[in-house]
């Protein structure tokens, strides 16, 4: 794929919004950045997928974490257990997803968003 203007000024936008999400809600990354880059630029699941990884290393998330810190709102003992098992489950996860047919992959993307989406709704 080419880097157009239009292209570039589509990946700021995605960007502005996954960063606005992930600030606001926790989300962006699997929830915003991956359709986006799926429907509107056309990547495969498997190239947004590893680009939304790509971007939420530790320079993004730690700013956004930054702040959520200065105001109290950090448990470090559970995000350090937790990071452990993301680090390797996210290891496993790749492997196995890099192995997965596209459109299966993203069948299984919109199921686990279909559930977490009405989960929320309809949770207390």
């Amino acid at each position: 794929m080419k880097m157009s203007f239009t292209i570039i000024v589509s990946l700021l936008i995605i960007g502005v919004l996954g960063g606005i999400l992930s600030g606001l809600m926790g989300v962006g990354g699997g929830v915003i950045m991956i359709p986006l880059l799926v429907f509107i630029l056309g990547f495969s699941q498997h190239e947004a997928q590893g680009t939304s990884l790509a971007v939420l290393a530790i320079p993004v998330t730690f700013i956004a974490a930054y702040n959520y810190y200065s105001e109290g709102y950090i448990n470090w003992k559970f995000a350090l257990i937790i990071s452990i098992g993301f680090v390797v489950g996210g290891f496993f996860g790749s492997k196995l997803a890099i192995s997965i047919n596209q459109n299966m992959l993203k069948k299984i993307f919109g199921v686990i968003l279909l559930i977490a989406a009405i989960k929320m709704f309809l949770g207390k």
